[in-house]
C-alpha cells in the first residue's frame, strides 16, 4: 500500500518577488491575513472575530511585482498575534501568569490590542487567559517567520544605495472613536511617517499627490502614525524611506467583508501611485 503523502504545512507568510526588473521597493501588508488556526479558541465568531482584519489589502497592491517591488502578506489574521507590534508589547492582563521576558506596553496595549489582542472593539476575544506557552508559540509560528521574510527583503533592497518601504492597511470609518479620539472626519487616505521621522518629504508628498489625482482625500499621520513595523525600517538619513498606508474599508469592500465595484477603482489607483513610486526610484537610482 502506498502511504499517503504529509499534508503540506500552511502558508505563513506569501512572498511575491518582482516581476520585472526589481527595484528597491518593499510593500507588506501584516494584518490581511484569513487563514485562522485551530488553536486560536477565540469566543468570538464570524464578523465579529473578523473585525481586525485588513481584508483583500494585499490583492489591492498585487500590481507591485510588475513594478519591480517585492510584496509580502501575512496568511495568519493579527489578532492571532499581530507582526506589527514590538515583542515587548505584553498585555499581561491577557495572561495566567507573569511573562518572563520584557513587558513594555503601549498605547495599542491599553486598548486591548497590543502584539496578541484581548479585546476586539471593546469585546472581550478569550473566556480564559491564555498561558506564556500559547503566546510563544504564537510568536514563533508566526510572529518571527513574518519578520524574517520582511527582513529578508528589506536586507534585499538595502544593497541599493536607497530603498523604499511601503506598510500597508485599511482603516474602518469609526479608526477614530476605536482609538479614543475625538470624532472628525476621516480621510480616504491616511499616510503615516512617524511625523515626518521614517521617510523623506519628497516620497510622501509623491505618493499623496498621485493619490489625490485619483480623487481621494489624504491625510497625513491622523489618526494613524505608523506603529513599529515602520519605526524599525524607516531611516531617512541612511535613504531608507518607510511609509504606512491606510485606506478606508468602504472604499472598496461592504460591512460583510465582500468586495464591492469601489475595488477596481482603487487598486487602479493604487497601481499608478505604484507606477510614479517606481519611476521615482528609477531616477533616484540614476542619479
Amino acid at each position: 500500500m502506498i502511504a499517503p503523502e504529509p499534508a503540506p504545512e500552511p502558508t505563513i507568510v506569501s512572498v511575491t518577488p518582482p516581476r520585472r526588473a526589481a527595484l528597491p521597493i518593499v510593500v507588506d501588508s501584516p494584518h490581511s491575513g484569513t487563514r485562522y488556526p485551530a488553536d486560536f479558541d477565540a469566543a468570538l465568531q464570524g464578523l465579529a472575530l473578523r473585525q481586525a482584519e485588513d481584508t483583500w489589502v494585499h490583492e489591492l497592491y498585487a500590481s507591485a511585482p510588475e513594478h519591480g517591488a517585492t510584496l509580502i502578506a501575512a496568511e495568519f489574521p493579527r489578532a492571532y498575534i499581530d507582526p506589527n507590534r514590538s515583542l515587548h508589547d505584553i498585555d499581561e492582563e491577557l495572561l495566567s501568569q507573569p511573562w518572563p521576558g520584557v513587558v513594555s506596553p503601549s498605547r495599542k496595549t491599553e486598548l486591548g490590542a497590543g502584539l496578541v489582542w484581548r479585546l476586539m472593539a471593546g469585546q472581550p476575544l478569550y473566556r480564559r487567559s491564555l498561558s506564556v506557552e500559547e503566546v510563544q508559540r504564537r510568536i514563533d509560528t508566526c510572529w518571527r517567520p513574518y519578520h524574517a521574510a520582511l527582513q529578508d527583503a528589506l536586507d534585499a533592497a538595502a544593497q541599493w544605495p536607497q530603498r523604499w518601504h511601503l506598510n500597508v492597511h485599511s482603516m474602518p470609518d469609526n479608526s477614530r472613536s476605536r482609538l479614543g479620539l475625538p470624532d472628525a472626519p476621516l480621510a480616504d487616505v491616511v499616510l503615516g511617517d512617524l511625523d515626518g521621522t521614517t521617510a523623506d518629504e519628497t516620497t510622501v508628498a509623491l505618493i499623496e499627490d498621485s493619490l489625490r489625482h485619483s480623487g481621494y482625500s489624504v491625510a497625513r499621520n491622523d489618526p494613524f502614525k505608523g506603529v513599529e513595523i515602520i519605526r524599525a525600517s524607516g531611516q531617512p538619513a541612511r535613504g531608507w524611506h518607510a511609509l504606512q498606508i491606510e485606506v478606508r474599508r468602504p472604499l472598496y469592500m461592504d460591512e460583510q467583508l465582500q468586495k464591492h465595484a469601489g475595488f477596481d477603482r482603487l487598486q487602479r489607483a493604487l497601481d499608478e501611485m505604484l507606477q510614479a513610486l517606481a519611476l521615482h526610484v528609477r531616477s533616484r537610482l540614476a542619479g
